[in-house]
């Protein structure tokens, strides 16, 4: 009984010499933060082709075609043709400007029933941007632009998988010359790796089906810099993963569906704010009791997560524990797209999707549609997307294009 005693007296005892020392505090108040990922070129995510449009932005796991490269190039040595050319064009900010749009040149080639290669050229031209000094001086013409050149290889790992890898150099020319400044462009390199499963088809009760799947790990690269003095900006390092299956009512009808997730691997932006530390004191000379003396403050202060400034390959396992929410956070950086194609005949095809991405992650959500023509060697593609989200689609109400050269159609079979 007399040690607990003792053991309280001690206990109040030093809670009351806690309470008499003149202790420093931290404030800490935090900036308004949504925490949605950026990286650098940002053109790179944008669907290329009206197909994948059509479909909800997907393409990991759908059939072959000609914009492979761009999604899964293993998709490559699946293809029924022998090689083939694909031409795209999708306007942006159609609804504001005439002159920003994304164009895209493919081409592939199976070299035998083992391996294909590819090559592709994308360019997003940002329009043409005019600086006048005053009324009386000559205009000067800026034209921004941004473009990669990929090759890829696929070898056939099996008579149902394959497996790719592409390399991508960028060059991103956003600064403007204005003769005092340093305009040079920007570039780096990436890497993807690639798998597509394809299974063989099978009888089912009413029709036969056949199993896709596919995996995408794009823009593996290290973080560049649009100008020497400015950030470094990671590439938009993306996961990609998807299933599909394959409805074959009988030799004319057929119906695909295909589910993909998507997450970038890049860091989660932590919670920021000013770190303030002070004491009250009234001991300290000129001051009167109780009355706040800030000692120090520190800005950009991490409140909540972890330190994003770290290299490309630290960054990609970081991505997947970092976010300040927690697991939660965390599941709400996938996003999700549901598409549908229906094919008639091999020559007319009809495509609608769906696209989802979390309200504080970027809020991107959209239906989309689109319609497909088949003569002879060549495929024509129409896609038309419909925002759902409180936040407009800069692609919203725009009408996009693909043209498809398939050479060869036939020369292999799926297996």
């Amino acid at each position: 009984m007399k040690k607990n005693i003792l053991v309280l007296m001690v206990f109040a005892f030093a809670l009351k010499s806690y309470s008499q020392t003149p202790a420093n505090s931290f404030v800490v108040q935090p900036y308004q933060d949504t925490r949605v990922i950026t990286t650098g070129v940002p053109f790179l995510l944008i669907a290329p082709d009206a197909r994948a449009a059509a479909m909800g932005d997907m393409g990991v796991a759908t059939s072959p075609d000609a914009f492979s490269q761009q999604w899964n190039p293993a998709k490559y040595v699946f293809s029924t043709a022998k090689s083939g050319v694909g031409v795209s064009y999708t306007p942006y900010l159609s609804k504001l400007v005439n002159d920003i749009f994304l164009g895209n040149v493919t081409y592939f080639n199976r070299i035998n029933e083992q391996s294909a290669f590819a090559a592709s050229f994308k360019y997003f031209s940002l329009g043409d941007i005019e600086f006048v000094e005053d009324e009386n001086s000559i205009p000067l013409i800026q034209s921004p632009n941004e473009l990669t050149l990929d090759l890829s290889y696929t070898l056939r790992l099996s008579d149902q998988f394959g497996m790719a890898v592409a390399m991508r150099y960028l060059r991103s020319d956003l600064k403007l010359n204005l003769g005092d400044n340093d305009a040079t462009a920007a570039s780096t390199f990436g890497v993807d790796i690639t798998g597509y499963y394809q299974g063989e088809e099978e009888a089912y009760n009413d029709f036969n089906g056949r199993w896709r799947g596919g995996f995408a790990i794009q823009n593996l690269g290290p973080k560049f810099k649009y100008d020497e003095g400015g950030q470094e900006n990671f590439q938009p390092t993306t996961l990609r993963l998807g299933g599909g299956f394959d409805f074959i009512f009988d030799q004319y009808n057929k119906l695909g569906v295909t589910a993909e997730f998507a997450k970038l691997l890049v860091p989660t932006p932590p919670v920021l704010g000013d770190r303030i530390e002070y004491t009250e004191s009234g001991e300290t000379p000129g001051y009167q009791a109780d009355e706040d003396i800030t000692v120090a403050t520190e800005n950009n202060y991490i409140i909540d997560g972890q330190d994003n400034n770290v290299d490309f390959v630290s960054g990609i396992f970081q991505s997947f524990g970092d976010a300040p929410g927690g697991f939660k956070e965390e599941l709400q950086e996938f996003t999700y797209a549901v598409g549908l194609e229906y094919l008639y005949q091999e020559s007319f095809a009809f495509r609608t999707g769906y696209f989802n991405e979390h309200e504080t992650k970027g809020a991107r959500k959209f239906f989309a549609l689109g319609a497909g023509f088949k003569y002879n060697v060549l495929n024509i593609d129409l896609s038309y997307l419909f925002s759902a989200s409180k936040v407009q689609s800069p692609l919203e109400s725009t009408l996009r294009f693909s043209l498809t050269f398939n050479l060869g159609e036939g020369e292999y079979t799926e297996y």
